[in-house]
């Protein structure tokens, strides 16, 4: 797989804390059609979670959030970083965005088992371009 590197829009939703919400969630924006290219979950305090929304086509994400409902802040901007695992890949990543000077403040990465990964990369707003031209993207 070639390595592909693009700008993503998130949105967050916070939602209660509860068994099922998540299945809710997501269960409600695929009948929508709403395809993700990436979902995450992390906890904001006891009673709350928070829900990072990453939709391949915005505008279905924001028709479907209405439509149920669900509160989105957002778009914000992030890097989708997709292709071949190889030892080493997302260090070589960051010495680009180091030399370039961009402060990285959360990233997540998953392989899929077989030799390719996707990594979300959070940099500052007004670093988004810079760190595109950095990455060769």
């Amino acid at each position: 797989m070639p390595t592909t590197i693009r700008r993503v829009d998130y949105f967050y939703a916070t939602v209660k804390d509860r068994p099922g919400e998540a299945f809710r969630v997501l269960s409600e924006l695929a009948a929508d059609n709403v395809n993700l290219l990436a979902f995450a979950a992390m906890p904001l305090g006891p009673e709350s979670a928070q829900f990072s929304l990453f939709p391949e086509d915005v505008d279905k994400l924001l028709r479907a959030a209405a439509d149920s409902g669900l509160v989105l802040d957002g778009p914000h901007a992030a890097l989708l970083i997709q292709g071949d695992d190889r030892l080493g890949v997302l260090a070589d990543i960051h010495s680009r965005l180091y030399r370039a000077q961009i402060s990285v403040y959360a990233a997540t990465c998953v392989t899929d088992g077989k030799g390719d990964y996707g990594y979300i990369v959070y940099v500052r707003p007004g670093d988004i371009e810079t760190a595109l031209s950095a990455l060769d993207a």
